[in-house]
């Protein structure tokens, strides 16, 4: 077999990267390619250490949400309605576009003897002012501000409308921070009881159903959401929306008061803008307890 094309081969079994002709430049220099066995060895070996193909059938839940248009439209109220069917799964359809912010509250106190001595500290407080002013300054028709009922969250809320006059501010309990699911992999530092889990994570899973999806059909204009809550949760939320496994979550890291953007399409696409961005904050104010 000639060097040329033992490298067009290569190149084909496993897309051409750079990678795979290294590969059959060092096989040829160790006199590989004289040796017809020793060529087949060396591609089967080069192709097996490429990484696997993401999926590309079915690699993606369009009804992740359980709103995918043709799966609440009935196939045979369509067939005997006739042109009526057609117009109701066009109705059914979402038109807008929901984008959603994702803020960490600010820095609080550790070493506070339940949740209401947990208040914001001193630096805490500025942190949330920062984030309120990027918030404004992106100049963004906010449609609300839910936050999680915990102190440090309330407290975060409530500093950064001071931003965003007019915006709703509403208040939930599913969004307080807890254990979502077991990490994988394991971490020494936290080890939460199996109940906990059990309790947290079915809280949290119910706080991604009611907040993480595609916009209702009858939403004309797209809508700019902000969600104030806390590291765990958001997340597992990001894991949950792009449909990475729910496990990985603590492998990402979330400065206070920074902002994580979700756009979840019409259509049921969901992108990831930012994760845990804090780059409108100065260096000396970055922290994450």
């Amino acid at each position: 077999m000639s060097f040329r094309r033992a490298i067009s081969l290569a190149c084909g079994v496993a897309g051409g990267s750079a990678v795979l002709v290294c590969a059959a430049l060092a096989a040829d220099k160790h006199g590989y390619f004289s040796d017809r066995g020793r060529v087949r060895e060396t591609l089967a070996a080069v192709h097996a250490a490429q990484p696997p193909a993401w999926p590309t059938a079915n690699g993606w839940d369009y009804n992740w949400d359980k709103r995918d248009p043709s799966s609440l439209v009935n196939g045979k109220r369509k067939e005997s309605d006739g042109d009526g069917g057609s117009l109701d799964a066009e109705n059914s359809k979402p038109k807008a576009t929901r984008y959603i912010c994702l803020i960490r509250h600010s820095q609080y106190n550790l070493k506070g003897d339940g949740d209401k001595e947990r208040m914001l500290t001193a630096l805490g407080r500025e942190q949330a002012e920062f984030t309120g002013q990027r918030l404004e300054a992106l100049g963004l028709k906010y449609n609300v501000l839910i936050h999680s009922s915990m102190t440090r969250a309330t407290e975060t809320a409530n500093i950064i409308s001071k931003y965003l006059p007019g915006v709703e501010l509403v208040s939930c309990d599913l969004l307080r921070e807890g254990a979502p699911i077991e990490p994988v992999p394991p971490v020494t530092h936290w080890k939460p009881e199996a109940v906990q889990y059990h309790e947290d994570g079915a809280r949290i899973e119910a706080a991604f159903r009611r907040y993480i999806h595609r916009a209702d059909p009858k939403q004309k204009e797209d809508s700019f959401e902000i969600i104030v809550c806390h590291a765990n949760v958001i997340r597992y939320f990001v894991c949950r929306a792009l449909q990475f496994p729910p496990e990985g979550w603590l492998r990402m890291g979330l400065n206070n008061g920074s902002i994580t953007w979700l756009t979840i399409r019409p259509n049921g696409r969901v992108g990831l803008r930012s994760l845990g961005d804090s780059g409108f904050m100065p260096p000396d104010k970055l922290t994450r307890t």
